[in-house]
């Protein structure tokens, strides 16, 4: 009887916990957008160098931080799931060559806001993948966080259909990246995770460098060293995210990052946008505060179902 009293008290703690609207993953992933975020603008003030050159310094710098880590941590460094693993860092590789590319042609917001399509992709290849459910409700959050993105496209004629091309598979690779990290949830380490995309991103720079080299001068470096360890936390925060929460319930929280690539853009970059991309900002804003909303309901739901049970 006191076992049971015991156990309702911790079920109970669990759904108090549910309820807050920042769980950990989401929090998590707010502060990998963020992170991201201060990458992509890095990468813009580097457009004249080749964009897998970026991804070769972005990797090294990634790999140094990944093995220090893991050594302090006693983690494994090779892991368990190869296959799993490999398949991630191919993945995130193209997806990060495919972004660099088009946020060093294209506008900021534009090239983040192609590459927002990820979270759709995401609950799609997770249906497959990973045999979550997207409820009826949620998918219609996304189209709603969908209809903004594509809002502030039509507003937006600087970019080309190659550039939406790669846009797009960037989003698509993204995607597969996100799930096949929530895939290892539990059975490798945070920090080998990123560490083996870090090193298939490396290595596959590494191989494009030597026949396309452009030295860096002055500042380059600076901002090539910011966009490593930016990108690391990033990567940080996002592996944690995606292995405490559902895929379909974090990932859509990647559209807040527009709104820093609205404002920046429109600042720094001279890349005004007009009240046509405000009022997509604003769909995606309601459509990410309405999805983790009905997420974190439907977990609490769930487990009060299990604790009367």
């Amino acid at each position: 009887m006191i076992n049971f009293k015991k156990s309702a008290v911790v079920k109970a703690k669990k759904l108090r916990n549910n309820q807050n609207f920042l769980s950990e993953g989401v929090r998590s992933m707010f502060f990998s957008t963020f992170a991201f975020f201060l990458a992509n603008v890095c990468v813009k003030q580097v457009s004249h160098l080749p964009a897998m050159e970026i991804v070769f310094f972005r990797c090294l710098l990634g790999v140094a931080f990944c093995w220090y880590g893991l050594r302090r941590a006693n983690a494994s460094v090779i892991g368990s799931n190869h296959k799993i693993l490999a398949l991630r860092g191919i993945f995130g590789t193209v997806a990060l060559y495919c972004f660099f590319v088009t946020v060093q042609n294209i506008p900021l917001a534009s090239a983040m806001t192609i590459q927002y399509l990820s979270p759709i992709f995401t609950a799609i290849i997770a249906i497959f993948l990973l045999k979550e459910k997207v409820r009826l409700p949620q998918w219609s959050f996304y189209a709603i966080a969908f209809a903004g993105v594509l809002f502030i496209e039509q507003f937006d004629p600087r970019v080309s259909l190659f550039y939406l091309a790669l846009g797009i598979t960037s989003a698509f690779g993204s995607g597969m990246a996100y799930n096949l990290v929530r895939s290892l949830k539990e059975k490798e380490h945070p920090l080998t995770v990123v560490f083996h995309f870090q090193l298939i991103g490396m290595i596959a720079g590494f191989i494009f460098t030597i026949f396309n080299w452009q030295t860096p001068v002055g500042w380059d470096w600076f901002y090539l060293i910011l966009i490593g360890i930016f990108s690391q936390f990033g990567q940080i925060f996002l592996t944690d995210a995606l292995q405490k929460e559902k895929a379909a319930s974090v990932a859509i929280i990647v559209y807040t990052g527009l709104i820093y690539g609205l404002s920046i853009g429109w600042i720094f970059f001279d890349e005004p946008q007009g009240m046509g991309s405000l009022i997509g900002m604003l769909l995606v804003v309601i459509g990410v505060i309405l999805s983790i909303f009905y997420s974190r309901r439907k977990v609490s739901v769930e487990e009060l179902e299990v604790t009367q049970g």
